[in-house]
């Protein structure tokens, strides 16, 4: 028996705005797409935030016994600056500012992408299809939508109609958006461009003699629009009408909406049932963004070469920061966040230590399986992995209070136990084992730390050459000194 078979998960859909109990449309198999990064530059946390909230769903569809094709493409073209419809390329852009050809800045970007979900222990998806290994399966697609009288062709581009298309259906039902709304609001961009109406957006895209990234096409050199790439892969390893279709909140509109209106123009039926949307990432309580400084990047977390967080912090205690707020709520990234963090996770791991050293007695007095049905409540409720912190904490408490011999427990109960702590922790949340880790840590930290006192005073006695010579040989073994008004603190890289 599947564990499936005696859950009823529930889950958010945008679509709604209700939690829906979820029925996968083919028995014990889930299709998931989710829309992955366009490489262009480093990973920022807000999209790692994305990318693990949906990293988590995938392991729990995984741990409840369902077979699950997980969908997360690359893109690797056709997405415009700003989100827009007219402007550069942002690979492109990026490969002419730094004089490579577009593919080499997708590469160096894809590999930082991977590297950087590899180190926060994420699963690979099932699939990783790219955008430019699926042109003509969106040519195709246009086609379609072409026949079907709501795209049309205008000057080397072609467009969705979509005012035609609302005739007959529902332009921004997921966004809750009305087209005579956006109608009356982009009236003075009326003629400005090939497009009918303002709210048309491109299938596919004329390119100008200076665009690097081209493809030929029954409608002349062009490349294709960023919204058609999702329709197009998705569709094709999940079939017309798939499960989940998910993404930061940022895509819902207009990516998402134009994503719902292209199937239902080339197929004439919805193309997913549940649409789920993570909500963003913020840093001290302030939208993240390069340009006013206020942003950090993973591995500046993991190496602590910021200027904003106090030391270094695993990309494990990362992880668990991230996962102690619900999916669909705003998370702050800050200092004291993540510190409190650590403090828990390491709480977490030493109870995990103790698990494997407990006694087992005749009875138990603690009720295992209440609590057990408790953890699977809490992710059956629309994944909500706060909440199964919290009972994996009381799950902790219940370890030490054994080891204490306040309580006891028999063999199956302990077994249980065992079981279920470590099924959520490391399966479920995708938390590493760092027991060991944690023991060799603490060593590290004392000749560390001794190496840095015998530093200090080199340094007090003005013998600057053997301060320098401990800051080399840590350095050459991977550790890192940082000298900081608070003193010095290290990392290892």
């Amino acid at each position: 028996m599947k564990l499936y078979e005696n859950q009823t998960l529930k889950i958010y859909n945008s679509l709604s705005g209700e939690k829906e109990v979820f029925k996968p449309i083919h028995e014990g198999n889930v299709g998931m797409y989710v829309c992955g990064p366009t490489v262009y530059s480093n990973v920022h946390l807000g999209n790692v935030r994305t990318f693990m909230s949906f990293d988590v769903i995938f392991r729990y569809f995984l741990h409840l016994g369902y077979k699950v094709r997980y969908v997360r493409n690359i893109t690797d073209a056709g997405h415009l600056e700003n989100d827009a419809e007219e402007g550069e390329d942002r690979i492109a852009k990026k490969a002419r500012i730094e004089q490579l050809e577009p593919m080499e800045i997708v590469q160096r970007y894809t590999v930082d992408f991977h590297t950087i979900l590899h180190k926060l222990n994420f699963l690979p998806p099932s699939i990783e299809p790219t955008a430019t290994g699926h042109i003509i399966e969106q040519q195709e697609i246009i086609k379609k939508i072409i026949d079907n009288g709501f795209a049309y062709e205008s000057n080397g581009s072609v467009y969705f109609d979509v005012v035609k298309f609302n005739e007959t259906n529902h332009y921004g039902k997921l966004s809750g958006r009305n087209i005579e709304d956006m109608i009356a609001n982009t009236r003075d961009l009326d003629g400005v461009s090939d497009k009918k109406n303002p709210q048309d957006f491109a299938l596919w895209k004329k390119a100008e003699p200076q665009h690097i990234m081209r493809w030929p096409s029954p409608w002349g050199i062009g490349f294709p629009g960023w919204h058609l790439e999702c329709t197009a892969m998705s569709t094709k390893y999940l079939g017309e009408t798939f499960d989940i279709h998910g993404g930061g909140m940022d895509l819902k509109f207009p990516h998402h909406e134009c994503e719902i209106a292209q199937n239902e123009a080339c197929t004439g039926h919805s193309p997913v049932n549940f649409w789920m949307h993570a909500n963003m990432l913020i840093l001290n309580g302030k939208k993240m963004a390069k340009s006013t400084g206020n942003y950090i990047l993973p591995n500046e977390i993991f190496s602590g070469e910021n200027e904003i967080l106090s030391k270094a912090f695993s990309p494990n205690v990362t992880r668990f920061f991230m996962l102690q707020a619900h999916y669909r709520s705003v998370l702050d990234f800050s200092n004291d966040a993540i510190v409190g963090s650590e403090k828990g996770f390491n709480r977490l791991m030493e109870g995990m230590e103790l698990l494997d050293k407990l006694k087992t007695g005749s009875s138990s007095t603690l009720d295992i399986l209440a609590w057990k049905k408790s953890c699977y409540e809490a992710m059956n409720d629309d994944f909500n992995t706060p909440i199964l912190i919290a009972q994996l904490f009381e799950g902790i408490r219940f370890v030490n209070l054994i080891n204490d011999g306040k309580e006891t427990i028999n063999e199956n109960d302990l077994n249980e136990l065992k079981a279920t702590l470590k099924g959520f922790i490391f399966d479920v949340l995708g938390i590493t084992n760092e027991q060991n880790a944690n023991d060799n840590s603490g060593k590290l930290d004392g000749v560390v730390n001794l190496m840095i006192q015998m530093r200090n005073e080199a340094r007090a006695n003005k013998d600057f050459a053997l301060s320098d010579q401990i800051r080399d040989q840590l350095l050459s073994v991977g550790i890192q000194l940082k000298d900081g008004k608070d003193g010095t603190s290290f990392s290892v890289n």
